[in-house]
């Protein structure tokens, strides 16, 4: 996944983003709310994490702005804030999540892990493609019963394709998927990852459909 990360403390900031890259997602980092609305504006993000207490305001306004136009991507609140009535109204702004600092950053993996299935439409982790056995909160793979050793970028393009079984993703849309904004993107790096995928899966397990993308198959 794409993960935008809006939080003002460097140390947190660091822990959760090297925690998130650590599970395999692609992470900005934004440090205030109009430094988060420009990220917004020019890519796509697969989950927002979302500071109350920003330097140049609060989340909860922001977050009504975001649902207020229609943006659907899942949030989930990352606050000192822990009265029932900051719950309750972060929740009301349209957060999916609400997690009270300090936190556990191995809960922080689960909860994004949830949510993500959860928009992906299967809250289960536990999906089936052919002779494919996938567990999205372990980060496994078995084929024909046999366990496949994913690289972590190799995971992170896999991922896009089960949650999007049979759906075309574009070449960009993958790329969105690898990389954050201080990462270079080397022109050949999906057909790379498509062809390793290939090898470990089956030739015929990602389908090119040629000028527009990729899609998952279930042979």
């Amino acid at each position: 996944m794409r993960v935008l990360l809006i939080e003002d403390d460097r140390v947190l900031g660091a822990a959760v983003r090297d925690q998130i890259t650590a599970d395999g997602h692609s992470t900005d980092w934004a440090t205030r709310l109009d430094e988060a609305g420009e990220y917004l504006d020019v890519a796509a993000y697969d989950l927002i994490l979302l500071d109350l207490m920003l330097p140049d305001g609060r989340g909860q306004p922001f977050l009504r702005a975001l649902r207020g136009r229609g943006e659907a991507t899942p949030v989930i609140i990352l606050t000192a804030l822990d009265q029932i009535s900051d719950r309750i109204e972060g929740l009301n702004a349209g957060a999916d999540d609400y997690m009270v600092k300090p936190f556990d950053l191995s809960e922080l993996s689960a909860r994004v892990g949830a949510v993500a299935r959860r928009y992906s439409g299967n809250p289960n982790p536990l999906v089936t493609l052919g002779d494919l056995e996938i567990d999205l909160a372990a980060k496994s793979v078995r084929r024909a019963g046999k366990p496949v050793a994913l690289t972590a970028r190799e995971w992170v393009l896999f991922e896009a394709f089960v949650q999007r079984p049979g759906q075309l993703l574009s070449k960009a849309q993958l790329e969105e998927r690898l990389y954050s904004f201080e990462t270079e993107i080397e022109s050949n790096a999906i057909e790379v990852y498509v062809s390793r995928l290939r090898k470990k899966l089956g030739r015929e397990r990602i389908e090119t459909v040629r000028g527009l993308g990729y899609r998952l198959g279930a042979a």
